[in-house]
């Protein structure tokens, strides 16, 4: 069975009929099947392949599954087979559906699977119950995949971010992580033009016979919001705490905003001429940043919401009305529009404070780096930026 759908509700539809139909679900074979220039909207997820479901009929006589069995193999299953597509070339949104198959053959092969209460789990079910028969199948398969890909990109303790692991980067560095990683390209086509580009995406109309989505009119990548949150919850990310940080929800579509829109956000109304004032004027050329909480005593000032004296605007949590302290994203953002404004010592000064703080800055830019598309604008970016690394 040939089968495309960016949604995941949309495959839990089909995998749920050929489950009770009782076919057993052997493998799945991304091919690639669209023109690369069929691209249905810039700087978003497109399916690149056509995912070939292989199954075979389920023996009338098969044996009822136990869901702890079950659980523990999905890992591995997924995890080889997540290995082995990325050696043939399968990236981001086909990779994630490519998954399936392996993922499926644990469960379709039983009659059904139930818990230790004799309880039976469903394939699909609500992604935010705890209990497994409620929670169903896939929500697991959905949460290994992310999982999977935390780890490839960003390392162990991220993987586990939920489990309490520490050194794991925040929400917001993991949650765009898994944004670029599931934008990428498997044919290696730009996903990701330049974001200030006007260009419109060509040959419209042969995107006819796919599922009609709503598209941003802003700036930045953008992913249908039902793969989001299927990643997001079991992940720990909450998606609302992000809401005009760094994401911005309309029409069922997520849309990570580029860094030149968090410029106000990060910086306050005077942008990047505040902060290299700022540092200018400083009397020993260290940088002295209002946006982290933890410098404001050596500065001895007060926060305020919003603008503060001397120095840039403090990052508010426009929900709870309070500041917040910035995170290692927040400062690579900083980073990438102080090198975009060609403030090289104020970058200089910047770094060099990162440096002194720890690893989790440089790590994190350099895995944002192989993440973003090859002729990106905030690649370049962020490549100037880490170049200035001090060594």
């Amino acid at each position: 069975m040939v089968f495309a759908h960016k949604t995941t509700e949309g495959w839990e539809s089909l995998l749920s009929a050929l489950c009770k139909s009782t076919w057993v679900i052997t493998g799945s074979w991304p091919i690639a099947t669209e023109r690369a220039g069929k691209l249905g909207g810039k700087d978003k997820a497109m399916l690149m392949t056509s995912v070939h479901l292989v199954c075979r009929p389920r023996d009338e006589n098969a044996p009822i599954g136990d869901w702890g069995d079950v659980l523990r193999e999905l890992p591995k299953r997924v995890g080889d087979w997540m290995e082995r597509l990325q050696g043939e070339g399968i990236r981001g949104a086909d990779l994630v559906f490519a998954c399936i198959g392996p993922a499926l053959e644990i469960y379709s092969r039983y009659s059904k699977v139930v818990d230790a209460e004799e309880r039976e789990i469903p394939l699909g079910g609500d992604p935010e119950a705890k209990e497994p028969h409620k929670r169903g199948f896939l929500a697991y398969v959905w949460e290994v995949v992310g999982r999977s890909a935390l780890e490839q990109v960003l390392g162990t303790a991220e993987a586990k971010a939920r489990n309490g692991a520490a050194g794991a980067l925040e929400e917001d560095a993991r949650l765009t992580a898994l944004f670029l990683w599931t934008l990428q390209s498997t044919t290696g086509a730009e996903n990701g033009n330049d974001s200030s580009s006007d260009n419109e995406s060509v040959d419209e109309a042969d995107d006819d016979d796919e599922e009609e989505e709503p598209r941003s009119t802003g700036k930045g990548f953008s992913l249908v919001y039902d793969v989001v949150r299927r990643f997001a919850q079991p992940l720990g990310i909450h998606l609302q705490e992000w809401e005009g940080r760094i994401i911005e929800t309309k029409k069922g579509v997520v849309r990570l905003l580029s860094v030149m829109e968090r410029a106000k956000q990060l910086f306050g109304d005077d942008g990047v001429k505040s902060v290299t004032e700022h540092i200018d004027q400083s009397r020993d050329g260290k940088l002295q940043l209002t946006l982290f909480p933890e410098m404001e005593t050596s500065l001895n000032m007060k926060p305020r919401r919003g603008r503060v004296k001397k120095g840039i605007s403090i990052v508010t949590n426009d929900a709870m009305n309070s500041p917040r302290e910035a995170t290692t994203l927040d400062r690579i953002h900083a980073a990438m529009l102080l090198q975009a404004g060609g403030k090289s010592n104020a970058l200089r000064a910047f770094l060099k404070t990162e440096q002194e703080r720890g690893p989790d800055f440089l790590r994190l830019a350099n895995a944002l780096s192989a993440l973003y598309p090859q002729k990106h604008e905030e690649k370049r970016l962020i490549d100037a930026m880490v170049q200035a690394f001090p060594k």
